[in-house]
């Protein structure tokens, strides 16, 4: 067994040569049987006052944490193994079994299950009857089951059902053609074959035919299109864009360590998260400045909303039951990124534990982002500054969806995050002379699109202006704008004023938006102050909330009420990083939030935890069929009051002579 080389700092994503160490590892102590498979293997992170008092110089703790399922009986282990123990030859710590909890699916799992459904001869004989023999052009698409909504006599297996798609051509869209009324379930541990779902209603169960099916464009690629929309053309390109930068990047990356402007981030990749922010400083000459201690996606909840026998199971915890980071695709220059750009691969390992590389999974590169700030005086003379934002990016597909994660870091310290979701809608096709039903909308001849739901929840560990090597000492404010009332020191109304709640304990977590009050949330250093005299803070802006519109009882809410509330705060716990609970798959109850917050811890002058819930309440457009237009959502994260002005008084004007992608002419200072 070779040693790896121990990187340089204990948060620099594992190698290639730390996975398959940590494999061989558990196979010398006896625990990979041949029935053993494994569902994540992931950077196990330094507890993060360990993190925060490791210097430069000292030794680098590398572990890693698996989590592991075995065929034969089910049973689901945790194994933790420390990778520099016994001086370098390694050691497993923990091999320790999780009753009653399934782990995620795996992308080797999906392949599997299509393959073995395909050769069953009663999926061939469904299929048939539905005029369906090339088996090539069908897509079985294995999704994970919620307890409430599993066949009982089923619930003590890894359990998982698929979708039935059909493909016009090799290369067309499988999601033009939906089979309706046909489900399989399936053990995916044995990939036997349980139980054919059909439709009891006999006219739903026909128009899954292919002599039934309503005629639809369902084809998105242009040389396909001219087969079913008549008269089709591209249109012209426009005109040439090039965006360059002829003296290179303005950023650096060494070893995960992205340095640009004022800001200094380490880059993470997670099976289960996709892409990390670790350690992020504002640096200002000696001085650095803690902004947040780790920023990523914790959890994608998405419910479909429609009753009906083809949708009543489709609810997708994406993060939770299959991982961002598994789904995360390569990622082309000219077609995903323009400009100068930089990328970094991402190692992760399939479910024999064997190391894999996704190439150019994670983008940076700069934009240019208008005007940053800018007057023109009485005399005429204009002063003008041009932004720069720094962008770190990845791209996940989700069987029909894509999400395109966009982290921003702006020169004036606000870090923005967006998510432009696209991708391919779930349709379904309806029965001649049927309305369309009230939970979805009408997007091609006899097929609707379900109302559905993405709630996105990120986990925002910040950590604002701590003292070095120190927990941080934050408390979360609710601010609300009011109007005051008309009175002798107001006679015209006009008076608005701001009101601050702290939330002081756990029992008050759970916040609201309020689009009355303007309200925002705020962490705060009370132990910091600014020139003024005010807290130093960081403030929350929520314009992408999603209402959850569900009934407290209902199963998929009991599973994750994390989608209640679009704001949340807890004590900060090492442990405490996936809301809807470790491992989701197949859960009834919550063992998330729920159980973090039962306690009631107290939250003021502390290290904290703010969650936002944002995403897309998608109440579907025929402009979204055959392919979605991206639709993009997000948050920000302002300074309010970190700095003693605005921070970007140093920025240097822009040069003038028509540079490529620079502003031409004069640019006063």
């Amino acid at each position: 067994m070779s040693t790896p080389t121990s990187p340089s700092h204990p948060l620099v994503p594992l190698s290639a040569a730390e996975l398959t160490r940590s494999r061989e590892l558990l196979a010398a102590a006896g625990h990979l049987a041949e029935t053993v498979r494994f569902a994540s293997v992931a950077l196990a992170e330094p507890p993060k006052a360990e993190l925060l008092a490791w210097r430069e110089g000292d030794p680098v703790p590398r572990r890693t944490r698996s989590v592991l399922w075995d065929r034969a009986d089910n049973r689901t282990h945790v194994a933790v193994v420390d990778l520099a123990a016994d001086g370098g030859a390694g050691a497993v710590l923990e091999w320790r079994h999780l009753p009653d909890e399934v782990p995620n699916f795996t992308l080797d799992e999906w392949h599997e299950a299509e393959e073995a459904l395909k050769a069953h001869p009663r999926v061939q004989e469904a299929l048939a009857a539905r005029g369906i023999t090339d088996l090539d052009l069908v897509l079985l698409d294995t999704w994970t089951y919620g307890r409430e909504v599993m066949p009982e006599q089923w619930r003590d297996r890894r359990l998982g059902w698929a979708d039935v798609w059909r493909r016009e051509t090799p290369t067309g869209s499988p999601y033009a053609h939906p089979v309706s009324g046909l489900k399989f379930v399936l053990d995916m541990n044995t990939f036997e074959l349980l139980e054919v779902h059909e439709d009891d209603d006999a006219a739903r169960r026909a128009v899954g035919a292919v002599d039934a099916s309503p005629t639809v464009v369902g084809e998105y690629e242009a040389d396909l299109l001219p087969a079913v929309l008549p008269g089709f053309t591209v249109r012209e390109p426009l005109a040439r864009l090039d965006i360059t930068q002829p003296d290179g990047p303005g950023f650096s990356v060494v070893d995960g360590l992205l340095t640009w402007d004022r800001w200094q981030v380490r880059l993470g990749f997670t099976p289960r998260e996709g892409l990390v922010l670790h350690q992020l400083d504002w640096v200002d000459g000696d001085q650095r400045r803690t902004v947040g201690h780790r920023l990523s996606f914790a959890e994608m909840v998405v419910p479909y909303r429609d009753p009906s026998f083809d949708h009543y199971r489709r609810t997708a915890y994406d993060i939770g039951e299959w991982g961002l980071g598994y789904m995360t695709t390569s990622l082309e220059l000219g077609c995903d990124c323009l400009g100068e750009i930089r990328y970094l691969d991402a190692v992760l390992t399939d479910s024999r534990g064997e190391p894999y590389t996704t190439t150019n999974a994670i983008c940076l590169h700069e934009e240019d982002d208008g005007v940053l700030w800018k007057h023109v005086d009485a005399n005429g003379r204009a002063a003008v500054r041009r932004a720069r934002v720094m962008v770190i990016s990845f791209h996940a597909t989700v069987a029909n969806y894509e999400y395109l994660v966009y982290w921003r870091l702006h020169q004036d310290g606000a870090v923005s995050c967006e998510v432009r979701a696209t991708g391919i809608m779930v349709t379904t096709p309806l029965p001649p002379g049927e309305a369309t039903p009230a939970t979805g909308v009408l997007v091609d001849e006899r097929t609707y699109a379900p109302i559905h739901q993405h709630f996105i929840v990120a986990r925002l560990d910040l950590d604002v202006d701590a003292q070095p090597g120190q927990p941080p000492t934050n408390t979360v404010v609710e601010v609300d704008s009011v109007a005051e009332p008309i009175g002798s020191g107001n006679p015209y109304g006009l008076a608005v004023t701001t009101r601050t709640t702290p939330v002081r304990s756990e029992a008050e977590a759970g916040r609201s938006t309020n689009a009355a009050t303007a309200r925002t949330w705020k962490v705060t250093n009370p132990e910091r102050r600014n020139a003024h005299g005010a807290p130093v803070a960081y403030a929350l802006h929520t314009p992408s909330a999603v209402p959850a519109l569900f009934d407290p009882e209902a199963p998929q809410f009991r599973r994750a009420p994390v989608m209640g509330h679009p704001v949340w705060v807890t004590r900060h716990h090492d442990d405490e990083l996936w809301p809807a609970g470790d491992n989701p798959t197949q859960s009834a109850e919550d063992t998330g939030m729920t159980r973090w917050t039962a306690d009631d811890e107290p939250l003021e002058g502390t290290d904290v935890v703010l969650w936002h819930v944002f995403g897309i309440h998608h109440v579907p457009r025929p402009e979204d069929w055959p392919v979605m237009p991206c639709d993009p959502v997000g948050f920000s994260l302002t300074p309010s009051g970190f700095f003693d002005r605005n921070p970007t008084l140093d920025v240097a004007p822009p040069r003038s002579g028509g540079h490529p992608g620079e502003h031409g002419g004069h640019c006063h200072s």
